[in-house]
C-alpha cells in the first residue's frame, strides 16, 4: 500500500498524511515506513527541526491505518483522537536528521468500539530505536466543544 492508498484510509490528508508505505499488518500489528521526516517544510517542524515527540503523530497515523484496515470493507475512516501517550521514551532529540526511512510499528494491546490502546515504536532502517511508548485512542467520539 502506498501513500495515496494510505491517505484514503486515514483521516489525514495532503502533507499531514505522514506515512509512505504499509509493510505488513495483521489483527494486532502494523508496520509502515515514512520518509516525510526529511522534508524541509514538514508541517510539524519547529524552527526547521522535527523534534522527536512528533514520532507520536507518526505512530497515531499507523494506529489509524490499522483501525481502517481492520474495519469492514468500504467503511470510511473512523474519527477519533489521541487521548493519552504514556511511557514515551525518546532515544534521539530529532527525527529530521535520521538518514533513510523511519519504520513505524504499533501493536494493539486492548480495545473495543470506543477506544484502543497500542504500544508503538519508531526505528531507523538499521533497527536503531528512536522513540517508543503506549497510546490510547478514543474512537468515533466527537471532540467536546467549549
Amino acid at each position: 500500500m502506498n501513500h495515496d492508498e494510505i491517505a484514503r484510509r486515514i483521516p489525514h490528508a495532503g502533507r499531514m498524511c505522514l506515512l509512505d508505505t504499509l509493510l505488513d499488518w495483521d489483527a494486532t500489528h502494523i508496520r509502515c515506513t515514512a520518509t516525510s521526516h526529511r522534508a524541509p517544510d514538514h508541517p510539524l517542524a519547529t524552527q526547521g527541526r522535527l523534534l522527536a515527540p512528533v514520532a507520536i503523530e507518526y505512530a497515531a497515523q499507523a494506529m489509524a491505518l490499522h483501525g481502517g484496515l481492520s474495519a469492514p470493507p468500504g467503511t470510511p475512516p473512523e474519527p477519533g483522537f489521541l487521548a493519552s501517550a504514556r511511557s514515551v521514551r525518546l532515544f534521539v532529540a530529532r527525527l529530521d536528521d535520521i538518514d533513510g526511512a523511519l519504520v513505524v510499528s504499533a501493536e494493539r494491546l486492548a480495545g473495543d468500539g470506543q477506544q484502543a490502546m497500542y504500544r508503538f515504536a519508531l526505528h531507523d532502517e538499521a533497527g536503531r530505536a528512536l522513540v517508543e511508548g503506549r497510546a490510547t485512542v478514543v474512537l468515533n467520539q466527537p471532540l467536546p466543544q467549549p
